[in-house]
């Protein structure tokens, strides 16, 4: 028996999935990334702040992974364009940890998980971004889908 994929048609070739038919729900999807940082950069942390000669590393971190949560039909194929109703980013500080997450919301005929996903993992870049003339010593991990709800089946990963 052959196998039929979503985003491929008869004859093989890519196409995007056809969700004209689908119920228009409300959606939210919350996403995580984690950032560790090096001894040399949280010398520089301050009260839970963390601002580089780049500028402020946590508040320019939450504005692109709004922007990219927007932009995610434009960079993932065969993700529909969604009007993102909502999406807030909040960023952690425990020890050398900066936990990102981004929560996504619209109301649709598809879920919004890629762009929590998308949101959670831009903010994480950003931080390197904005870090790394103090060291390199950053690692992105842990960038998971979280929660999401509405559509056909919701998910909730145990911790």
């Amino acid at each position: 028996m052959k196998k039929q994929f979503t985003h491929i048609d008869a004859s093989g070739n890519p196409r995007m999935v056809d969700v004209s038919v689908k119920k228009i729900t409300r959606r939210i999807a919350r996403a995580q990334a984690i950032v560790l940082l090096g001894k040399e950069i949280m010398m520089h942390m301050k009260d839970d702040e963390l601002i580089t000669k780049k500028g402020p590393v946590f508040q320019t971190a939450i504005i692109a992974g709004v922007m990219a949560a927007k932009k995610v039909h434009e960079l993932i194929p065969f993700c529909h364009p969604l009007n993102v109703e909502d999406c807030q980013i909040v960023i952690s500080v425990k020890k050398k940890k900066v936990i990102i997450t981004a929560t996504a919301v619209i109301t649709s005929k598809t879920g919004v998980e890629m762009e929590a996903l998308t949101g959670a993992t831009v903010a994480a870049l950003t931080v390197y971004d904005m870090c790394k003339a103090l060291s390199h010593d950053i690692v992105i991990s842990e960038i998971m889908l979280l929660e999401k709800r509405g559509g056909k089946k919701d998910f909730v990963r145990k911790v």
